[in-house]
């Protein structure tokens, strides 16, 4: 499920939309690497440039408005889980007793680690933050392209940076070496300040993806009422570096998170 592209965050996607093309004309518009001293031959390079960020806007957009896993009806109830309402407290853990939250803005009760976004004002499954330059929550079912927008964004962006920087010509003064390049360095000042931001995002979220630990889990780890009884420094859903990244990649579907959690303690009884 898709939202419209019309709907919620169509300002934050046509300024991405904007900025993206202004800085690739002006990259495609000045004498840079992108076009070699070659005097035979197809220039490739502006092509694979231009399919590039291509389809890293196509990513952007896939991303922005896919559905995140929104939570659509109350959770199947199981012999094993006992609906807890908001303010009650979660007693000790059992082998036998998986609590589960009502949202108080949705009245459906959640499954483990999904949250209640204001923005969206949805649940949404194993909810990682709410991303303001899509203008959507980093779930359940578009984690993992989110990722991959991080991934292709940054490639995109370190090339591009290369092709800035090869791009400025010397002047015999300031002022006139600033009229020459001034939209290449309005361009490289624009490139440099997304590409620190995406690199960071994509190493903080694998890093995290890694221990199997969402953002909201990271930063709210006290308030979280499936995570308070256990120590700061312990996680019941890691599994492993590798696990984890396979789950992660290549495990398709809602997970139940109630086993995975369970699972230590039901493989005693």
């Amino acid at each position: 499920m898709f939202h419209s592209v019309w709907g919620s965050g169509c300002g934050i996607r046509t300024v991405h939309s904007l900025l993206t093309c202004g800085v690739t004309l002006v990259l495609l518009l000045h004498d840079t690497d992108l076009y070699p001293q070659e005097k035979v031959g197809i220039r490739l390079h502006p092509l694979v440039f231009v399919l590039a960020v291509m389809a890293s806007t196509a990513l952007y957009y896939g991303v922005s408005l896919m559905d995140p896993g929104y939570v659509l009806t109350d959770c199947e109830e199981k012999p094993h889980l006992i609906p807890m309402k908001e303010d009650q407290e979660t007693p000790a853990l059992t082998p036998g007793a998986v609590r589960m939250r009502r949202c108080g803005y949705c009245l459906l009760k959640q499954p483990m680690r999904a949250r209640h976004c204001k923005s969206c004002q949805r649940c949404v499954r194993r909810y990682d933050h709410h991303c303001p330059w899509i203008e959507n929550c980093v779930g359940e079912k578009n984690h993992r392209v989110f990722i991959l927008y991080l991934a292709l964004q940054g490639l995109v962006l370190l090339w591009a940076l290369r092709i800035a920087w090869s791009g400025f010509r010397a002047a015999v003064t300031w002022s006139e070496w600033f009229r020459t390049n001034v939209f290449l360095l309005a361009a490289l000042v624009v490139i440099g300040v997304f590409t620190v931001v995406v690199v960071l995002l994509l190493v903080s979220h694998l890093y995290l993806i890694s221990c199997n630990v969402t953002t909201w889990e990271f930063m709210s780890h006290h308030r979280i009422s499936y995570l308070r009884q256990c120590d700061y420094d312990t996680n019941p859903f890691d599994r492993g570096v590798i696990r984890n990244l396979w789950s992660f990649f290549c495990t398709w579907g809602n997970v139940v998170w109630e086993r995975v959690y369970y699972r230590d303690v039901l493989s005693t009884v």
